[in-house]
């Protein structure tokens, strides 16, 4: 009891004395004076409030004057030489240049008809025949006649080479051989259109008339369609604009969407007329049909490749930014030690594009590291930590 009494007396005289030596934790705990004890505890939950209150102030100055603070993570990408092979897309239809109409060189009834649908002919086999109206028996007289005035002409010719006779019975007899053959020649020509023939090798894909029809020529009298499928071809019109880089030779891609089929061809013939209407020029495409799945009219989507580069700088097109007066830059980086280094903006030049890509053509050296993540949040001359590195090609 004693001790309790001078240890509060204790307490009480330096704290009205203005002592600044601070009560021990133990001597307040040995007064058992709870007035005491939780004066303390308050005292000391000011002093942890104020101790939290600097510690936060300490963290924040360390975090402002640390290194890494504002240093923007991003990745980059190494850029390489690389094959860039540009195409144009285009839309054509399948064509061939054997795909015709047979019609009648003269009037008549159609004799027969000796073909079907679907069939093969070749090239001048018959394949129809028209009534001649009699010509036949006309030519077997003719030719009779001819016959006779050749030998009416061969023994004038004999006597006028002895000097027998006269100049005028044998000049007679001569433009009359001449003239009957002359009709022969031309009455066999004619008697030669009463037979239909194929004009090329090619399949009959359809006959419009029936035997003993009657027919004569013009519109409206076609007897047989003939296709050829195995020259067939894709016409499409390519822009002007094109009209150095298209050219003869170059490799097509040909899709055909309705026959789920694609094959490489080239280009096999370049127009060399400008269409006024819409600024565009013709190509024409072989296309091998060795199966004949490919139909005329059959519409096919192409490729053209129209540039390659076999040495292309290409980078995506995502990372590109235009400053104030609409000139292309991209950020590479500069004096890499670690994984820390500087950001600069490098002005560049762009060409063509394939898919996500762009060709840059101007001031990008194939050695150089670019910004790929963070590009658009970095600024000219800053510091940067690159936390992965990609290559161009991989």
């Amino acid at each position: 009891m004693k001790n309790k009494y001078l240890a509060l007396l204790t307490v009480l005289f330096l704290t009205s004395c203005g002592e600044q030596k601070e009560i021990s934790l133990d001597a307040v705990l040995a007064s058992n004076d709870l007035k005491q004890i939780k004066a303390k505890k308050s005292e000391i939950d000011l002093q942890q409030q104020a101790l939290t209150l600097d510690l936060k102030k300490i963290n924040d100055k360390l975090d402002a004057l640390g290194e890494d603070k504002n240093v923007p993570l991003i990745t980059t990408l190494q850029v390489k030489e690389q094959v860039f092979t540009h195409f144009i897309a285009l839309h054509g239809n399948v064509k061939t240049k054997q795909n015709v109409l047979v019609y009648p060189e003269m009037p008549g009834i159609l004799k027969s008809v000796l073909v079907k649908e679907g069939q093969q002919v070749k090239q001048g086999e018959i394949i129809a025949t028209i009534d001649d109206g009699g010509m036949a028996q006309q030519l077997t007289q003719l030719e009779t006649n001819v016959q006779l005035a050749k030998t009416t002409f061969e023994r004038q010719q004999r006597l006028w080479a002895q000097k027998i006779g006269s100049e005028i019975q044998y000049l007679q007899t001569k433009t009359a051989y001449e003239s009957q053959k002359s009709a022969v020649s031309q009455l066999k020509q004619q008697l030669q259109k009463s037979i239909v023939t194929a004009p090329f090798s090619g399949i009959i894909d359809a006959v419009f008339k029936e035997k003993g029809v009657v027919v004569a020529p013009g519109q409206g009298s076609e007897i047989f369609r003939i296709v050829n499928l195995s020259n067939m071809y894709i016409e499409t019109e390519v822009p002007e604009t094109y009209i150095r880089s298209i050219t003869k030779d170059k490799t097509v891609e040909v899709h055909f969407p309705i026959l789920n089929q694609t094959m490489q061809s080239k280009i096999r013939q370049v127009g060399n007329f400008i269409n006024p209407n819409n600024r565009s020029f013709k190509i024409e495409i072989g296309v091998p049909n060795s199966n004949g799945a490919i139909k005329p009219n059959l519409t096919a989507r192409l490729k053209l490749n129209d540039y390659t580069n076999p040495k292309a700088i290409l980078i995506p097109q995502s990372i590109i930014s235009e400053n104030a007066e609409g000139a292309q830059f991209v950020y590479v980086v500069t004096d890499k030690k670690d994984q820390k280094a500087i950001a600069k903006r490098r002005i560049i030049e762009t060409g063509k594009t394939q898919g996500d890509l762009i060709e840059v053509v101007k001031n990008l050296p194939a050695d150089a590291e670019i910004i790929i993540e963070g590009a658009r949040s970095v600024n000219n001359g800053q510091l940067v930590k690159v936390i992965n590195k990609k290559y161009s090609n991989e």
